[in-house]
């Protein structure tokens, strides 16, 4: 327990540094018990999803705050509570919008699962295996992961397109390549 305890402090210092490699240890160390603590809270995947991101987004830009005196953990799942918090003060506000049937009606097209142009480019390289890895991702994932390695978009384009701060596409991009490196895998 010492050992791993000393582990995690040593990546808190490095992380304080910038050290991306200390970063991805402790979002991987960590994820798990965040995401399970919220997806108790929430009881919706995708909001818990949201929020997890968002969490380690800010913990991560704001890590030279963090007081060793207290478990990182502890410190992780108070952002995460706060996330929740705006989060539901956001949703408040925006819950009286009417939808017409035609907005409904475009959101199913929206949805419409055929294969695009680039999928079909894809398969005829050989490359529809990963694409249907890809496919197995959230869409949110998805999304981050075309718009990184197939529209080759840097991660400033992507938060400025996305409408999202730059830290919470890099940590749904890493997060999405580890999901995927799972699912490969699996195969």
């Amino acid at each position: 327990m010492e050992v791993k305890q000393e582990k995690i402090l040593k990546n808190i210092q490095k992380a304080k540094l910038g050290d991306q490699v200390a970063f991805t240890f402790l979002l991987d160390f960590y994820w798990n018990e965040v995401y399970g603590y919220m997806l108790k809270r929430t009881e919706n995947e995708t909001d818990t999803d949201d929020i997890v991101i968002e969490t380690f987004a800010k913990a991560f830009d704001k890590i030279g705050t963090y007081n060793p005196e207290f478990g990182f953990n502890t410190w992780l799942i108070t952002i995460a509570k706060n996330v929740h918090i705006d989060m539901l003060r956001k949703k408040k506000s925006t819950l009286f919008l009417e939808i017409t049937d035609e907005e409904d009606s475009l959101a199913n097209q929206v949805l419409d699962e055929t294969p695009t142009v680039e999928d079909k480019l894809i398969t005829e390289q050989n490359l529809s295996k990963l694409l249907q890895q890809i496919k197995q991702l959230k869409p949110a994932y998805q999304e981050v992961i075309q718009l990184r390695y197939f529209q080759e978009m840097t991660y400033q384009d992507m938060a400025e397109q996305l409408n999202e701060p730059l830290n919470n596409i890099k940590i749904k991009l890493l997060r999405a390549k580890k999901l995927l490196a799972e699912i490969i895998s699996e195969k």
